[in-house]
This record gives structure tokens, sequence and C-alpha cells, in this order.
């Protein structure tokens, strides 16, 4: 706390920032739950796709070594043509979200191919969406934790700096400025019972 000025200017200063802070701080405080809630379902929602992912893995791996004849024709199938995302916001924070993703046309022979090439491009593209997705989710859930640290900073600077310190100001102002009152009564007694005194002396004279 820098060097408090026992005035009733300063009395007024610090009063209306606490009552600023004061008012300020649930705001902040909801901006913290909002950020913890949707952080905890990000990280629910990203549990739930990487279970998806390894799942696929697992599944591609059955028949993978089909795939050796085929690899530089289903890359380019299975090569996104680009991902499409949307933007939300959430308490304050412009949260990315995954819609899909857009690939070029696999176009191929289908007397030359075999059957089974229709449901490995499917499943890989699958397994490419999904990759892109938690991409997106774990940028997302950055960009949460990054907030949340800034807002969790500012939440303890209102609740354990800037608040005490105001509380603590405006009592020792409140402190100074009554014992000013104080001194100042005690020497208006004493003036006027000089004048009193000085007073009566002329009489008697």
């Amino acid at each position: 706390m820098g060097k408090v000025r026992f005035t009733t200017g300063e009395l007024k200063r610090q009063r209306d920032a606490l009552r600023q802070y004061r008012r300020y701080l649930p705001t902040l405080q909801l901006k913290k739950q909002q950020l913890q809630v949707e952080i905890f379902h990000q990280h629910g929602l990203l549990k739930e796709k990487k279970q998806a992912e390894s799942k696929i893995i697992g599944s591609i791996r059955a028949w993978a070594g089909l795939l050796v004849d085929y690899g530089p024709e289903l890359r380019e199938w299975v090569r996104p043509k680009e991902v499409i995302t949307g933007c939300r916001n959430v308490a304050g924070v412009d949260l990315p979200f995954f819609e899909r993703v857009e690939f070029e046309p696999a176009d191929y022979d289908l007397f030359v191919m075999p059957l089974w090439v229709d449901t490995a491009v499917e499943e890989l593209r699958t397994l490419v969406s999904l990759t892109e997705e938690i991409l997106i989710i774990e940028q997302g859930v950055a960009l949460l934790q990054h907030e949340l640290r800034i807002t969790t900073q500012r939440v303890n600077l209102f609740e354990k700096v800037k608040i005490p310190e105001a509380e603590e100001a405006i009592r020792q102002i409140k402190i100074y400025l009554g014992d000013q009152m104080t001194l100042a009564v005690g020497r208006s007694k004493i003036a006027k019972r000089k004048i009193e005194a000085n007073s009566m002396a002329g009489v008697s004279a």
C-alpha cells in the first residue's frame, strides 16, 4: 500500500475505490467459475474424442497391411482440403469449435479398386476428422486455461490486496480524522475557557 494521505478527500477516494472493487469482484468470481466449468466440460469432451480415436486406430490396424499397394492414392483421398471451424464466446474467450473436415472427392475406378477401399477411405477420413477435432479442443482448452490464470490473478489481487488495502487506509484515515476532531474540540474548549476567564477578569476589574 502506498503512502496514505490523511485527508477527507483521500477518505472519499478510498471509499469510492473500495466500492468499485466490491462491485467488480463478483463479476470476476463468476467469470472464474464459468471458465472452470467450461474447462471441465472440454476435458470430458477431449477424453471422449481420444477414446473414439483409439478405437478407430485399433480397427484400422486389423486391415492396415492391405493399404501398402494403395498408399499414395489413399493419402490424397484422406488429406484434408479444409478444416471448417466456428467460434463461440465463453466468459469473454473466443473459443474455437470443430464443425467438419472437407476432403477432395475420392475419384477412382470402382472396377479396378477392391470393395474394401470404400470402407478404408471412410474410416481413415473419420480418423483424420477426429484428430483435427482433438487439436481444436486442445487449442480451446489452452485459451481457457490462460484466461483462467489471468482471472484468478485478478480475483486474488482484489480479494487479498486491493480490498484489504482500501479497508486499512479507510480505517487509518478515520482514526486520524477522529483524533484531529477530538484535538480540535479539546483546543476549542480550552480557548473557550480562556475567553470566559478573560471576560470574568475584565468584569472583576
